[in-house]
Order: structure tokens, then sequence, then C-alpha cells
């Protein structure tokens, strides 16, 4: 089997638009949450949202490009950007073309795609439909339009399982890899979704917090959670496999060591309390990973902000790793900052997953103020600490009862 590293890391977020912006927002505790932009929300009952701003599209495409993408998909672009300018891979040069793959996903597509040119048949008729409307609205169009620029001609397997989304491209990639199908893959998710139609949807559900208080909004494991914040963006991560990295001189982040992927089977959108299969998901990748007593861990956790989340997610920790070693690892929600990213939170919370390992500093969960006796563990309240941790997790539980889980570990030559 093949070792597999990450080279390169490309991020657009609520809290930072690169790397190094979001790092030291992350470690700054900077709460990107605030009252929503991007249209009028008398009517709504959420008044909140994590946006994305100062995104410009034109420094990464030129503006009839930008005009013929959706939102999702113009992120996904800008954070795979980066993501491969970081990595220094340049297709046909130092990399076969037909050994360069993409592997981004997305919870929902093109929504404000669809509801624009939903309203225009409405109104207008269906003769005044974009042209445009299905490759900018449908899914695979993020990854699509990241292999034409960057003429990756590899496997090409954009997923869809909602807040897992990033997660399970990520793992599946590092799969690909690892057993021989590609040299390089960019992976990871993206997410626009912060308008009328989605905050409707997902409020009228019971998903997302009424607080109008950004400070105490998004407040993983906190005993006065009461629903997630809805966030947007990518995160963008270069895979690549390791004799490939090593012969061209790649700078080198951490290794992906182990993945799991499971399904609760339970209910549509609640976890199942039980937390047999989160659980399983993270058992499967720290065993990969071939934990050790020595291992220092840090766990970046899906922590939503929800009631039921929360609870079967430490659960799920102590289930996996036993009630001693949860209770030594250093736990963090990075969603108390960037509010919930779907699609995009995976890959954007790997980045901070690798960057912990790599800086030895645990991001924190901010806004926590209150203990939850169901959430007994170590969940770095408020500030970041350092820690030289040693295997890095990040796990994502999604509605449709998807669990995935990363490992990661410190990149040692």
């Amino acid at each position: 089997m093949k070792r597999v590293v990450v080279t390169g890391l490309g991020v657009i977020s609520p809290v930072g638009n690169n790397i190094p912006s979001f790092w030291q927002s992350l470690m700054e505790g900077k709460c990107g949450i605030g009252p929503i932009t991007a249209f009028d929300t008398t009517d709504f009952k959420v008044k909140i949202a994590a946006e994305v701003k100062d995104f410009d599209p034109l420094l990464y495409m030129e503006k009839g490009e930008a005009r013929k993408q959706d939102a999702f998909s113009q992120y996904a672009i800008a954070a795979s950007s980066q993501a491969m300018k970081d990595s220094g891979l340049v297709s046909g040069e130092n990399i076969d073309s037909f050994r360069l793959g993409v592997y981004i996903g997305t919870g929902t597509g093109g929504m404000q795609t669809f509801m624009t040119e939903a309203n225009k048949l409405h109104e207008k008729g269906p003769g005044r439909v974009s042209p445009f409307f299905i490759p900018m609205m449908i899914g695979n169009m993020a990854a699509g339009n990241a292999a034409l620029k960057f003429h990756a001609q590899g496997p090409s397997l954009p997923i869809m399982t909602a807040c897992a989304t990033s997660t399970n491209a990520i793992g599946e990639a590092y799969r690909t890899i690892k057993h021989g199908y590609a040299d390089a893959i960019i992976a990871g998710g993206s997410e626009a979704t912060v308008i009328e139609m989605a905050v409707a949807g997902f409020t009228n559900c019971m998903a997302l917090t009424q607080s109008t208080d950004p400070a105490c909004a998004s407040i993983p494991f906190d005993k006065r959670r009461n629903g997630f914040v809805m966030g947007e963006g990518s995160g963008i991560l270069v895979l690549e496999e390791y004799e490939h990295a090593v012969a061209r001189g790649a700078h080198i982040y951490a290794e992906v060591c182990g993945y799991g992927n499971t399904n609760d089977a339970h209910h549509m959108t609640a976890p199942d309390p039980d937390a047999a299969g989160s659980s399983r998901a993270i058992q499967m990748a720290v065993q990969e990973a071939g934990i050790n007593a020595q291992d220092k861990i840090y766990i970046n956790a899906h922590g939503t902000s929800t009631p039921l989340n929360d609870k079967t997610e430490t659960k799920a920790i102590k289930l996996a790793l036993g009630e001693e070693t949860a209770r030594k690892a250093h736990i963090s929600s990075t969603k108390s900052m960037t509010g919930h990213m779907l699609g995009a939170a995976g890959g954007v919370e790997a980045i901070a997953t690798v960057l912990a390992l790599k800086n030895g500093i645990i991001p924190p969960t901010i806004g926590y103020a209150e203990p939850d006796p169901d959430c007994d563990l170590d969940y770095t309240p408020n500030h970041a600490v350092q820690a030289d941790v040693t295997l890095g997790i990040s796990t994502s539980l999604g509605f449709g009862g998807h669990n995935g889980c990363l490992a990661f570990r410190k990149f040692e030559q």
C-alpha cells in the first residue's frame, strides 16, 4: 500500500479567505458569525449566519468564467487554486494529468442558481431560464470546473453526503491514492447556502439556532446550545502519494493515515443516540492509523451546537477511544467560529486538524460558558492551547445518517 500525505491547503471561510488569515483567526478565537447581509431577514426567524466576507472571484478566474459559475463552484475554484499553488503541482509538468484527480463534493450544489432561475421561470416563463442553469446548478460542477482548470484527467468523484461530504471526499481520495489509482487528488468540499430558501428550510426543520447574539449562537458542547449557525465557503487539500511528493521535493504538512465511513441507519436527520455508527467510524480511522499509548490526540469534533449531536458525539468518542484516552484528548469544534459550513465543513476542519498537528497548537471552542454533564470532555474552551499532538482526528456526521472520520499523523521524515 502507498503512503499518502498532504502537500497543499486552500480555504475560503467566514474567518479568512486564505490559510494564514484562517489559521490566525482560529488562534485568536475570532467569531465569523454576524447578521445576515445576503438578503432581507425581516420575515425570517433566523437573523444570523457565518457568511464569507470580501470574496473576489476575479482573483482566481476571468469575469466571463465567474458569471458561468454558482458561488459554491467559485469558492471551490478559489480554494483549489490556493491548494494547488501551495502544493507546487502542475499537470503535465511534474505530474501525469491522468494521475491527478479531483474529489470535490457539496451538500446542496448551486442553490442560489436554482432559486434565481426558478423565480425567472415563475415570473417570466421558460424562455428566460438561463442556458447555463444546469451546468451552474448541478452538484458535480465544482469538481468538473476544477478538473478543467487544473487539467486533472485522473479519477474524479464528486461526493454528496450532506455534512459529511468533505470528509468522505478526502477519505475516498486517500483510499484511491493508497491503492495506487492516482498520484495526487484535489479533495474537499464547497458550499454557498446563506440564501433565503436554505435558511428557511433549515429553520423549519428545527436545525438552526434563533439566537441573535453571535457570541452565544454557535456554542458546541455548551449546555445552552440550541441549534447550529449556517456557514459557507470551501476547504480543499491536495493529497499526494508520499514517494511522488518526496521525489519532487514537496513540502509535506501531515500524513493521512486512517479513514472511517459508516451510516447510522437510524433517522433522516437525527443521530443515533447509541452512537454505534459514529463511534465505529472513529474506531475504523484510528485503528487504521495505528493508535498507540504514546499518542497525544487532537480531535476536531463535528460539534454542531445542537443538543443531540454534541451529546451523541461525546459518547461516540468515548466508545471509540475508551474513557481514559477520550479524557486525555484535546477536543474542539471550530464551528464555534466558522458556523456549520455543511458540505464544506469537513474540508475546512481537516485543514484545521492538519495545522494543529503541524504547529502544535489546538484551536479553541469559543463561546463556551456553561458545562453540560452529558458533554464532559476537554473541549479547549475559549482559548487556543499549545500541545505537541501526534495524531489528529476530524469527525463529520451528516443528515441521512452519514458518518465520516479522518485520521492524520504529524509528519516525520
